[in-house]
């Protein structure tokens, strides 16, 4: 059979998807890249936002119009957060939550519609998504937490963590199918090992290290602040590393504290401050991230100025932020909600205040040579590398962007000549 994979959302999506094509393959099963090729169509979902699941309504409105006649097989975080929903717009489709992913061949090859929504997921299967010269390896899946805003913890579940031999042994896969950047992904990694007892994610990062022979680079994925602090000595130990980004997404989410009570985070400003600034004084030169809601319930005005002033304190490097959006099924979904205009306005501010900060950051990289290791493609095909800390360069040659993909994968220097308040811009060298 013919099958045809379309993908939302983040890297565990993107590695549910890739061990679905693994699996599908071994069956006797073909991928194609378009959608009238295909007997099968499979739409692995995400629902982590109202915008983005909107999206997926639509697309998937029509295809059922594109494809009557052929096998739907609808998966992903929808499936175990929205099923009715789903079904709703396409009722015919089979659906299979991330839980069940490994049963895709069963699902695929039934001659019924088939509902596999409940159940624990078998941790046993492991496959990274390479993509350029990027591979997202999951080491967990579901957390322990409880956020008040969260419908991901509903999709994913209980944590489960993988055996740290399956994940080496899936670092060593992605490796020999050229990758060099290793991403390791988790909703959230510093919770790694905790369902384990004698294994959590710094002892993760240094069996890879010891066991993965090659040219490569680790980065470590989201970490939440309550989760990472009693690990966050051998994270910084590991962040050392010299095949490590010195990098770290650590969400803020608000400064206010009883945001954060609200939001059911467990954890104060102070403690995350105290835990930027350790790894900061320890690392210099370390790039932080972190995520912040506006707009949440529960933040007033002197709530939101909290948060403004902290982004102002703390100069983070990157901050991915966001409108607060209701999502099903979860508590703060029936709470007093902020206007959306005063969401707006507030993300507005915000958005100011993080743009002026992160340029006036990168300015400071300006007439520097920084070495980069190449790893994907951007805007337009452009190749993007990245410096130790993990700032995107875009890299020039002759003043144009590079677009030649032999260069994925291969570490150069440049000398940044550019800068906006989001990346570095640089004329290659020479190659490492």
């Amino acid at each position: 059979m013919k099958v045809y994979i379309e993908t939302y959302g983040c890297a565990l999506n993107r590695a549910d998807s890739a061990l679905m094509r693994k699996l599908l393959v071994s069956a006797g099963h073909t991928i194609v890249d378009s959608i009238h090729e295909a007997d099968a169509i499979i739409i692995n979902t995400c629902t982590v936002r109202s915008d983005t699941e909107g999206r997926i309504l639509r697309r998937l409105s029509e295809i059922r119009r594109l494809v009557k006649g052929r096998k739907i097989v609808i998966a992903g975080c929808m499936v175990s957060a929205q099923p009715y929903t789903i079904k709703s717009v396409i009722p015919e489709a089979s659906l299979i939550s991330p839980q069940n992913i490994t049963r895709i061949v069963d699902v695929l090859e039934s001659p019924i519609t088939v509902h596999l929504i409940t159940g624990d997921r078998d941790v046993s299967y492991l496959s990274g998504s390479v993509s350029d010269a990027i591979a997202a390896i999951p080491i967990a899946e579901g957390c322990i937490g409880d956020c008040s805003f969260c419908i991901v913890k509903i999709a994913r579940r209980k944590l489960k963590s993988y055996n740290p031999k399956l994940i080496v042994n899936a670092v060593e896969e992605a490796i020999k199918q050229g990758a060099k950047e290793i991403e390791l992904t988790a909703q959230d990694t510093a919770s790694y090992g905790l369902d384990l007892g004698d294994t959590r994610l710094p002892d993760l990062v240094n069996a890879i290290l010891e066991n993965v022979r090659g040219e490569y680079m680790i980065r470590i994925g989201m970490a939440n602040p309550d989760t990472i602090n009693d690990i966050l000595d051998g994270v910084i130990e590991v962040l050392k590393h010299p095949n490590v980004f010195k990098f770290l997404h650590i969400p803020l989410q608000s400064a206010d504290d009883n945001v954060l009570k609200i939001m059911k985070r467990k954890y104060t400003y102070d403690e995350f401050k105290s835990i930027v600034l350790e790894v900061r004084r320890k690392i210099p030169g370390v790039t932080i991230a972190t995520d912040i809601i506006v707009g949440h319930p529960g933040e007033d005005e002197e709530a939101f100025q909290r948060t403004v002033e902290a982004v102002k304190e703390l100069k983070f490097d990157r901050v991915h932020l966001a409108q607060y959006t209701i999502r099903p099924r979860t508590e703060a979904a029936a709470m007093p909600q902020v206007p959306d205009p005063i969401k707006k306005r507030r993300s507005s501010i915000l958005a100011k205040v993080i743009e002026g900060i992160c340029l006036t950051i990168n300015k400071e990289y300006a007439g520097a040579y920084a070495k980069c290791l190449i790893t994907q493609r951007g805007f337009r095909g452009h190749l993007i590398g990245r410096t130790v800390n993990y700032r995107p360069v875009v890299i020039k040659i002759n003043g144009k962007p590079l677009t030649d993909l032999r260069y994925l994968g291969k570490s150069v220097i440049v000398r940044i000549d550019e800068v906006t308040f989001y990346d570095l811009r640089g004329e290659l060298q020479e190659i490492v």
